[in-house]
């Protein structure tokens, strides 16, 4: 079992101990995101969880917990985004320089393997242009480079509410173009989330983010995944269970889609215990807690390329 800390909302930055309260409890509830009387009941050991796949913008306030992680022996790795933007974008995040160091930080802590570099999403404004990204991404990639294997971007999706509009398919080539020049000079991998556009002939791949083959490097076996079927058809990533929850991130960055408005983002925050089993308030009594069935999805078959 793969478990996603989250698509959802940013764990490590805003709910570190919350989670580290999970581990040690070695289980989880889990609301469903259109029915919070239907909640779902996870079993967090070593013996069923594989691997955790953590998506952060901020993973500082994480790092003073990874040394318990370690010793409770789960195995896990980040996707940490680094962008370009500034407070007009995201206000409440770290400058990208002092992400750029944390980034180092983490890297310098876990190897380069369990860090991915994410620049995403790429938006358009007239302040935002192709040549602004194409300069910052040479920035980022000059610093990070050798602490990281790859880096994943995406363009922005248009959706019911979005201030953005979606690049066009011409400008989603030139910046394609630029980006993959740069990250050839430094030697990084390239590719891109969940994206329709073919963009092979510049060196871009699909990604999967979460990545069995990625996965399999780090916790040393194999694994029997399908491809996620809750994920965009575009999406790469094999299936996982992710355990956020909607409306809970205060970053409060405008182009994104897990988060109604920051004051709903933050009134759900307010209530909050890291002691509480569900990441917001507490359970009230009237819902219907179901066991999720569970279990390692190490795959057990042998082949031939095992005695190799």
């Amino acid at each position: 079992m793969i478990i996603s800390a989250s698509r959802r909302t940013d764990i490590p930055a805003l709910y570190p101990e919350w989670f580290m309260n999970r581990l040690l409890a070695e289980e989880v509830l889990v609301p469903n995101p259109y029915n919070r009387k239907k909640v779902s009941r996870i079993r967090l050991t070593p013996e069923v969880v594989d691997c955790f796949v953590f998506w952060t913008k901020n993973p500082e306030p994480m790092l003073p917990y990874l040394k318990m992680i370690d010793r409770l022996d789960y195995q896990y790795y980040f996707q940490m985004t680094i962008t370009d933007y500034e407070k007009d974008i995201e206000p409440h995040l770290p400058s990208t320089e002092e992400s750029i160091a944390t980034f180092i930080l983490l890297s310098q802590r876990l190897g380069k393997n369990r860090v991915d570099f994410r620049f995403d999403p790429i938006l358009l404004t007239e302040k935002y242009t192709i040549d602004y990204h194409l300069e910052k991404f040479d920035m980022m990639c000059e610093w990070l480079h050798p602490y990281t294997t790859r880096c994943i971007f995406s363009f922005v999706d248009s959706y019911r509410g979005s201030p953005f509009r979606e690049p066009e398919d011409e400008e989603k080539v030139m910046l394609a173009e630029g980006l993959s020049k740069i990250a050839a000079r430094y030697g990084l991998p390239l590719y891109t989330c969940a994206e329709k556009i073919d963009l092979e002939q510049y060196g871009i791949r699909h990604a999967a983010c979460v990545d069995r083959e990625k996965i399999r490097e780090i916790i040393g076996y194999k694994l029997d995944l399908k491809k996620d079927r809750g994920q965009r058809k575009e999406c790469g990533c094999c299936e996982s269970i992710d355990i956020g929850m909607y409306d809970t991130c205060v970053h409060g960055c405008h182009y994104c889609y897990a988060t109604a408005s920051l004051a709903s983002a933050k009134s759900r925050r307010s209530e909050h215990d890291p002691e509480s089993p569900i990441l917001i308030g507490h359970l009230q009594g009237d819902e219907t807690i179901t066991d999720r069935e569970v279990e390692s999805s190490r795959d057990i078959q042998l082949s031939l390329f095992d005695f190799m």
